[in-house]
């Protein structure tokens, strides 16, 4: 099964896309996995919040099949622990979809057709992080989870 994450605007800073690539170069051992960078929405300055949510939604929905799973990274998702997470993520990658994906919002979160098509929401933390922050924490939790999965000497549970 392939995995992508879906991420709103370019990362701005360098120590983030080192850490991306860094967790992207280890998952390739375990999946096909991408991530893919939508572009940022021209005018978003001038636009409201939901105006932007609204146009980020409409680009996002465009990259999906209609047989992929749709897991959105949200502060209102559901919460797990890293094992947790590795068992729930077992189950989607023996669900029969060819793809799964995870999508960050952008800095106002998901329209509400995004949430309508959404298979389901995850939380990282009760804490709020910068969406491009965000990235860089699911990936590690991403591989953490298949280290878990393989019985490897990554993850020390307390």
């Amino acid at each position: 099964m392939k995995i992508t994450l879906l991420v709103i605007g370019k990362t701005s800073f360098a120590y983030l896309e080192e850490g991306i690539d860094l967790y992207r170069k280890r998952l390739d051992r375990y999946t096909t996995f991408d991530v893919r960078v939508l572009p940022d929405v021209r005018g978003a300055k001038k636009m409201s919040a939901e105006e932007l949510k609204k146009r980020e939604g409409e680009t996002l929905l465009k990259e999906l099949d209609g047989g992929d799973l749709l897991f959105l990274l949200d502060e209102r998702g559901k919460h797990r622990g890293s094992v947790g997470f590795a068992e729930w993520l077992e189950r989607q990658l023996t669900s029969g979809k060819r793809r799964i994906v995870f999508a960050v919002g952008g800095a106002y979160g998901f329209s509400e057709a995004v949430h309508a098509r959404a298979d389901g929401k995850l939380s990282l933390s009760k804490m709020t992080f910068s969406h491009q922050m965000v990235r860089v924490f699911f990936l590690e939790q991403l591989y953490r989870a298949f280290t878990i999965l393989r019985g490897e000497p990554y993850h020390n549970e307390g």
